[in-house]
């Protein structure tokens, strides 16, 4: 017995990258960052709630990306993600990011001293934090 979820899969892979932008919906504009980027779409945090459904149609704008426009295919914990409108401005406009501007971004761990205790019975700890970006 099988199941039919329905689920389709991703057509492009996705590469993680730190892009800040905004995010066009109507006359509302709210300030985003892409999480991941692919030549077919984008995964968004968004700074401020976008009150638009899925299906709706957006633009991007970025600085290294320029304007792009796509549809919203799900929302979820103020993060969106988008597929762009297949053309092939949009396809040369991410392949010019890929190419001038994406640097892959991994973790970043910075080892800082935690206070000793005053009465001095506790030793000294090292811990790793990750820095916020």
């Amino acid at each position: 017995m099988t199941r039919n979820l329905k689920i389709t899969a991703r057509k492009a892979d996705r590469k993680n990258c730190r892009v800040f932008g905004s995010v066009k919906y109507l006359n509302s504009e709210v300030d985003a960052r892409i999480l991941n980027l692919s030549a077919t779409g984008a995964a968004l945090e968004m700074k401020t709630p976008l009150h638009a459904a899925s299906g709706s149609k957006v633009r991007i704008e970025a600085e290294n990306l320029g304007l792009i426009e796509g549809i919203i295919r799900w929302k979820h914990n103020g993060r969106v993600g988008i597929q762009f409108d297949v053309n092939s401005n949009a396809r040369a406009q991410i392949s010019s990011y890929f190419r001038f501007f994406h640097k892959e971004i991994r973790p970043v761990l910075a080892v800082r001293q935690l206070r000793v205790n005053t009465n001095g019975d506790r030793p000294l700890h090292l811990a790793t934090l990750p820095l916020k970006s």
